[in-house]
């Protein structure tokens, strides 16, 4: 499973928790790749949220019992409890002054703690840190969260879950909602952190160090199905943080709103171009445009562009 790399420097205030439910060979790609890192952690402890395949717990036995392996390992055993839970426990066993979080089916290019680390070690006001994602399986892209401080996360959630933290914030905010099993804990411990001191922000690295899996059934896809119940607790949860920056709360939403609204404007635009049927969702927002948010505007300027060229009969022409 590990390769041995040159030149391997162990990061001594960093260890590793990497988190497994029902994961099979996978989670061997995500110790292998913390095993490959150029600058490797202290430890590694693997949190098994009661799993129940017996090829998923062959998998851990056999990372428990592999010599090679360059840094110690160790693999606990819970009842599954949900992945905040799972990590909280990881946490709690470590004794670095940083902790690296880490999916069992997620995987780590190899400058990731060496680069990561760096920027957690210049700046002590940061709580944690991580770097861009390149995506794999369903969807090959590259994600490119921002971080920031608490009123960039108030609208949206600016770091990803792999990420290493400053196991003080981790203590003085109280961990991971235990109770959240349905998606955004990651989103909801960042915000935890970042209210701990009117200083802390989250820092990225700007160069895809994570690489992503994606699949139709992932958590992720599935929690999008929650979002405004999910948000709601958060909202309530910390309520004081989004009363003291609505502002940024407001036009960080908005922000997201308008960038997308402009992508579904330039795409109408485009499959006119073609002279091409539009989809029903798009025909529907062109015959009653929404009002107040920019729809409206963005009909418009549809619209205007085709008068220009004397093509704006396009009920007619059968586009819409």
């Amino acid at each position: 499973m590990y390769r041995k790399m040159e030149n391997q420097n162990i990061a001594e205030d960093i260890e590793a928790v990497v988190t497994s439910y029902n994961q099979g060979s996978m989670i061997l790609e995500a110790v292998s790749s913390l095993c490959d890192q150029t600058m490797l952690p202290a430890g590694i402890i693997i949190v098994d949220d009661g799993s129940t395949e017996k090829h998923s717990l062959e998998m851990l036995d056999e990372i428990a019992s592999d010599p090679d392996l360059p840094v110690p390992v160790t693999v606990l055993y819970q009842s599954n409890g949900g992945v905040s839970a799972a990590r909280n426990a990881g946490i709690s066993r470590t004794e670095t002054s940083m902790v690296l979080i880490l999916d069992g089916d997620d995987k780590l290019e190899p400058a990731y703690i060496e680069e990561t680390g760096r920027l957690l070690r210049t700046d002590p006001s940061m709580v944690a840190a991580s770097s861009w994602m390149r995506t794999f399986g369903v969807l090959d892209s590259v994600v490119c969260p921002a971080g920031g401080g608490i009123g960039a996360f108030l609208s949206r959630n600016c770091c990803p879950a792999t990420h290493i933290l400053r196991r003080s914030a981790w203590e003085l905010c109280g961990g991971y909602d235990e109770s959240m099993r349905s998606g955004f804990e990651d989103w909801e411990f960042f915000l935890s952190m970042l209210e701990t001191d009117p200083e802390a922000h989250i820092g990225i690295v700007e160069i895809p160090l994570i690489d992503y899996r994606t699949a139709p059934a992932s958590s992720n896809v599935r929690s999008m199905s929650k979002r405004l119940d999910l948000m709601r607790f958060i909202i309530e949860k910390h309520a004081d943080a989004y009363r003291d920056n609505v502002a940024d709360a407001v036009l960080g939403i908005e922000s997201v709103s308008m960038s997308r609204l402009y992508g579904w404007e330039s795409e109408i635009s485009h499959t006119l171009d073609s002279d091409c049927k539009m989809c029903e969702a798009s025909e529907k927002f062109m015959e009653h445009p929404s009002y107040g948010d920019g729809g409206m505007a963005a009909a418009v300027r549809i619209m205007s562009a085709y008068d220009k060229n004397g093509d704006s009969d396009f009920k007619q022409s059968g586009r819409i």
